[in-house]
């Protein structure tokens, strides 16, 4: 069921409220440790409005910032030839060990 920006406004507001007194925090303490202003962590709890940056603030102090991670991800492929075009685009994150020239090593008698 799609819900209008005002009900997810209203739902992540509660659950901002709902993951702050399960951790025992008080909304000034929780304030503070975001490193927002008391008034505007009231405002998000309450109205659900706050800049993106504060929104952050308050995902870290709450301890939820890994979930930020999986909004607005990219979708996924749709076919094989998509996804290895995708994969063909994006830079390799392995780290592979020190790589070596043939012959360097050093031969023993």
């Amino acid at each position: 069921m799609l819900k209008t920006s005002s009900e997810l406004v209203e739902e992540l507001a509660s659950r901002i409220r709902v993951r702050r007194l399960a951790m025992g925090l008080p909304q000034l303490e929780a304030a503070q440790r975001s490193g927002i202003a008391y008034r505007t962590w009231r405002r998000l709890e309450t109205e659900g409005k706050a800049s993106i940056e504060d929104l952050i603030k308050a995902a870290i102090a709450l301890r939820c910032e890994e979930a930020l991670e999986a909004l607005f991800s990219a979708p996924s492929a749709t076919s094989l030839d998509e996804l290895l075009k995708r994969q063909a685009m994006t830079p390799n994150r392995t780290t592979a060990g020190p790589s070596r020239a043939r012959g360097s090593r050093a031969k023993s008698s």
